[in-house]
């Protein structure tokens, strides 16, 4: 996994080095302005001459504006490295997200997904920053100081070593008893996503029904039970500064307490003025470093559970791959089920389809209907390859659609849903999705055969009106005229409407359906709908009950072989033929 992770910092590896040269460049300078300093004490002590003193203090002023450079470079290299990190991080999980067949996404939930690209990726690059950096310099620093003590101090530097064990094992406890509730607060993040995500998408069924009160409880409780988890988290790690200072401040002393007794009682033979001064620094630089690790230490603890889900998300093979020697091309529209059963996952206990057996022509307009929950729409998803079929075998054009290329088999096949998506762009841009290079009379061919020209041109801006996210600012049916405009765009072979046409009256149901047929002849169009209408003209009608194929066969066959469709045909027009 960090094999992976680490391939995200690819262009960014020149600011990464820099970050690390400067770094150790600071760390140096850092350790020998004290041992300078001590010397300079010494020289004043012993009354030197006033120039040498000048010199050695030039010297150092000359080394902190060096070392401040050095910090300063390093922090501009490790941001940019450490944002470049993060951008390549996002970029590599939104592409692979895309791969995704729709059962990996479905073991995702897309507030999870949304968390894991925000939250977690900011985690992450917070300490790769201060992997790059402070992970560096503190023990460099930490190594530099202690052997520069023992060289200014001799056995008085010895509490500084002593020290570090302990902290080690307070950071570990601290560590330890910290971690499981950030892998909680992770989780809950989720759902308090999806509880902002679910209230925005339906804040129109919220103020419909009231329901304001009930849902600002709902992601108060979620977000109470976040800051529960985060408090007990945030007070154990909390411990980590008074352990700390504890530690500091009685090294600080020991050694000031030591020193000066020595400097006292050996008339500073052992150890002088300056030495002392060292010293003390030298302790400081050992104890605030040891913060420093113990600072990433607790950042890496809170990023650790970032790592897994992001990995999780990187690690994730589609379930759904392009052969080697696809074929890339579709003959025609024709399409056969053999004996096909599926479910959705690998441990569901029953299926969703089974024992399908299907042959649809080229250019036939075939009707689906049924029930809610009969699995129309599982039926046809196994066409574009959306889904595998668990047994059997689908074929588009005499194929197994397992053998065609992806994308060559996704462009083939458009499909429309009731609840399809418009993206915030003008209706132009929005069509183009269907076909890039579309010509005007190309878009406006495919608005008329879907009835959507007509209530484009009374916008002000026509075509180029912009639409909202989401399309929030054209109602229902004009939504779905919109889709399927566009997925005619793609003049595909195959041409599939899941109940896409529910918002629109019957009466434009039927001059689409019209248009669609003289259109497009060579194309098949498969209609799934919940209105007898709307397949009644069909050249074939597919019956599904509860996963199965009931009945198959025109309006006047099914009207007296099928009692499901004798029984929806009752229920819809009261028996009346011409209703």
């Amino acid at each position: 996994m960090l094999k992976k992770l680490l391939s995200c910092v690819r262009e960014y590896k020149l600011p990464t080095i820099l970050t690390l040269i400067f770094i150790v460049l600071e760390a140096v300078i850092e350790t020998f302005i004290p041992f300078l300093t001590a010397n300079l004490v010494d020289d004043i002590r012993l009354k030197s001459d006033v120039s040498h003193v000048i010199t050695i203090g030039l010297i150092l002023v000359g080394l902190a504006v060096l070392s401040l450079c050095c910090g300063g470079i390093a922090g501009y290299t490790c941001a940019k490295a450490s944002a470049g990190f993060a951008k390549n991080l996002r970029h590599d999980m939104f592409y692979r997200i895309q791969d995704y067949s729709f059962e990996n996404i479905d073991k995702f939930s897309s507030s999870s997904l949304v968390t894991r690209m925000t939250t977690d990726v900011t985690n992450v690059q917070m300490s790769y920053m201060m992997i790059i950096r402070i992970a560096v310099r503190a023990p460099l620093m930490l190594i530099f100081s202690i052997i520069a003590a023992y060289y200014m101090g001799g056995p008085l530097a010895t509490p500084f070593v002593v020290i570090i064990p302990i902290i080690v094992v307070a950071l570990v406890l601290i560590g330890r008893n910290a971690m499981p509730a950030f892998k909680r607060v992770f989780k809950k993040y989720d759902k308090l996503n999806e509880s902002i995500e679910e209230n925005v998408r339906g804040i129109r069924v919220v103020k419909g029904f009231a329901r304001e009160d009930f849902e600002k409880e709902k992601f108060g409780f979620a977000a109470d039970e976040i800051r529960k988890d985060f408090t007990k988290a945030e007070r154990i790690v909390a411990l980590n500064g008074p352990v700390m200072q504890f530690c500091i401040y009685l090294n600080l002393i020991f050694v000031l307490v030591l020193g000066s007794y020595l400097i006292v009682s050996t008339g500073a033979k052992m150890i002088d003025v300056g030495e002392m001064s060292a010293m003390l620094t030298y302790g400081f630089q050992i104890l605030m470093n040891l913060m420093m690790l113990s600072m990433i230490y607790v950042m890496l603890t809170m990023s650790s559970e970032s790592l897994k889900r992001i990995g999780e998300v990187l690690n994730e093979e589609s379930t759904l791959k392009s052969p080697e020697n696809a074929i890339n091309t579709v003959a025609d529209g024709s399409v056969v089920f053999e004996n096909v059963s599926f479910k959705y996952s690998k441990h569901a206990k029953e299926y969703a389809l089974s024992n399908i057996d299907l042959t649809i022509k080229s250019g036939m307009t075939v009707g689906i209907i049924g029930g809610t929950g009969s699995s129309k729409s599982s039926l046809v998803q196994l066409i574009p390859r959306l889904y595998d079929a668990t047994a059997g075998c689908v074929k588009v054009a005499g194929a197994d659609v397992k053998n065609y290329d992806l994308t060559v088999l996704r462009d083939s096949v458009a499909m429309v849903l009731q609840k399809n998506i418009l993206f915030s762009g003008t209706i132009k841009e929005n069509l183009c999705w269907g076909k890039e290079d579309a010509t005007d009379a190309e878009i406006i061919n495919a608005c008329k055969c879907a009835n959507a020209h007509e209530f484009i041109m009374t916008f002000e801006k026509g075509y180029d009106t912009y639409i909202e996210q989401g399309g929030t600012n054209v109602s229902g049916g004009q939504k779905q005229r919109l889709c399927i405009a566009r997925a005619l765009l793609k003049n595909p072979k195959i041409l599939i409407l899941d109940d896409s046409t529910s918002a629109v009256d019957t009466k434009t149901d039927a001059k689409i359906r019209e248009e669609l047929k003289h259109t497009i002849p060579d194309t098949t169009k498969i209609i799934i709908a919940q209105r007898i209408s709307s397949v009644k003209d069909s050249d074939m009608i597919i019956v599904m009950d509860n996963g199965r194929i009931s009945a198959v066969g025109n309006h006047e066959k099914l009207m007296q072989t099928s009692d499901i469709y004798r029984e929806i045909y009752t229920q819809q027009t009261g028996g009346a033929e011409n209703e």
